[in-house]
């Protein structure tokens, strides 16, 4: 059961990880999001998001070896997929890339269920 919940830490950290890379230039946030990032005010606050993305999920894949973060860890990652998912679904109207971002966050939520699940049930048998 161990194993599962680290399982799940990882591949929840790997997809927080991957928007990381559009801290490099505007250039990469385009391809990430599919929209021109040419204004520098939301340029600067969407590499900053980025940064954030690499912090949470460097704190769940942490998490997935040090078994005392995964409090921490299973909030900030339900957090964060749940508030996209709601801003998402509440305004709508999002592009193509966008919708990736939505179905990854659904398998991130799936998984983050699965593991909070396994680590409550291998909890209640120790």
């Amino acid at each position: 059961m161990r194993y599962l919940v680290s399982a799940m830490l990882v591949i929840v950290g790997i997809i927080h990880l991957l928007p990381l890379s559009g801290v490099l230039s505007e250039s990469r946030l385009t391809v990430l999001y599919g929209i021109p990032f040419d204004e520098p005010n939301l340029e600067i606050l969407m590499r900053h998001r980025a940064v954030l993305f690499g912090l949470v999920g460097a704190l769940l894949i942490a998490a997935a070896f040090r078994p005392a973060l995964r409090t921490v860890a299973f909030s900030a990652g339900l957090a964060s997929v749940i508030s996209f998912l709601y801003l998402a679904w509440s305004v709508g109207g999002y592009n193509a890339q966008l919708d990736r971002v939505y179905t990854a966050d659904i398998v991130a939520l799936m998984c983050l269920v699965i593991g909070v699940a396994a680590q409550a049930y291998a909890s209640r048998a120790t």
